[in-house]
């Protein structure tokens, strides 16, 4: 129970409740979207009570009390979905009112200071329950929403590759066929027009088939690692994209390294830049009238070379930056949001690098890639 030097602070509470409490609820911040605003006059009545109990028990009760109506109202702003800094204003307004009253009362001030280090203490420690708890709460549901949205990315690509698994493969048997009877005709009629154009526009289609596969992880069954040029592949992915580069009047800039070799998957590493520079292409069709994609390659500490490949296409937004090569993430209203992130796949499997950098002028992306030592090898095979 409270002492006799108590009995001033509790008779004051007593007396002049009803008018702290208007006063505290004509100055509380209370947003419209608050679905507990009706009960703000209850939050104010659970602070009186606990300052009552701040000057009528022990410590060791005190705190209990205090945690246990501090987690009520933490659960309560987690459901009102409210900034917890409104309630944090708004307990510490009825902190303010309080202290301003205790100053009328007329005590002597070893007992007033006393008095303040209690309220400072209930108060304190109210908010600390409840922050901690509501803080704790709210990681929680983040780490839990953050969980579910993996999960659900995992189960997506899951379930992507297994439809790629059962149907993709439909696709390009006949994708195949065509493609076969395009070279007979082209044979059989060398002047005959449009087959290039044809040829390469299944070329594509079939690219982009691969790109679904890849993420099956089927298609690498069987394969073999190979040396081959890099050189080569950049030149192979020019004129193949060439009709494309043509038609959006894209200067295309070279100044390669040396040529060196590579020991991986060709084929995959030449669709990692088919896409790369096919997105540059798509990009600067319509953005610039003098647009240009630069290739620009050289060496790197620890035997890699890296390749940079540039734009002065419109800068990609700095929030899709750090999440471009993630599944299902596009700067295109009708992308899949795949491109990059099997491009990733692709150059990590080659213990690579793939990364993205946007300026006002210039969008680069740098692929760094291990050198395999075939060059050496053939040297001294041939002395």
């Amino acid at each position: 129970m409270f002492t006799k030097s108590m009995k001033p602070v509790v008779e004051l509470l007593h007396k002049e409740k009803d008018e702290m409490l208007q006063e505290w609820e004509k100055n509380i911040l209370v947003s419209t979207k608050d679905p507990f605003k009706d009960r703000m006059k209850e939050n104010g009545e659970v602070m009186f009570y606990l300052l009552i109990k701040a000057f009528s028990s022990n410590e060791e009760d005190l705190l209990k009390t205090l945690r246990k109506f501090a987690i009520s109202l933490a659960d309560q702003r987690l459901k009102a979905g409210i900034n917890i800094g409104e309630f944090v204003y708004n307990v510490n307004l009825g902190r303010s009112i309080f202290q301003d009253r205790l100053l009328n009362i007329n005590i002597e001030c070893q007992d007033q200071k006393e008095y303040v280090q209690k309220v400072q203490f209930c108060f304190d420690q109210f908010l600390y329950f409840c922050v901690t708890y509501y803080s704790d709460a709210k990681n929680q549901i983040i780490e839990e929403k953050t969980q579910f949205i993996d999960t659900s990315h995992k189960d997506r690509l899951t379930l992507l590759g297994q439809m790629t698994s059962s149907f993709i493969h439909e696709f390009r048997n006949p994708l195949t066929s065509v493609q076969g009877f395009i070279q007979l005709l082209k044979t059989e009629n060398p002047n005959l027009k449009y087959l290039d154009i044809i040829s390469i526009e299944l070329e594509q289609l079939n690219f982009r088939i691969s790109q679904f596969l890849l993420l099956s992880k089927k298609e690498l069954i069987g394969k073999e690692k190979i040396y081959f040029s890099l050189n080569e592949i950049i030149e192979e992915v020019l004129i193949f994209l060439y009709p494309s580069i043509l038609d959006g009047k894209v200067k295309i800039r070279k100044s390669l390294e040396d040529d060196f070799f590579l020991l991986g998957y060709a084929d995959e590493i030449r669709q990692v830049l088919i896409n790369i520079i096919f997105n540059a292409i798509d990009v600067l069709h319509t953005y610039t009238s003098e647009p240009f994609i630069e290739i620009t390659s050289h060496l790197v500490e620890n035997s890699c070379i890296k390749v940079e490949i540039a734009n002065n296409g419109p800068k990609i937004p700095q929030h899709l930056v750090k999440s471009i090569f993630e599944p299902f993430v596009t700067t295109k209203s009708l992308g899949t949001g795949l491109g990059l992130f099997v491009c990733k796949e692709i150059i990590e499997k080659h213990k690579g690098k793939l990364e993205c950098e946007t300026k006002a002028d210039l969008t680069i992306f740098s692929i760094t890639l291990p050198i395999s030592n075939k060059q050496f090898v053939d040297t001294y095979a041939s002395i």
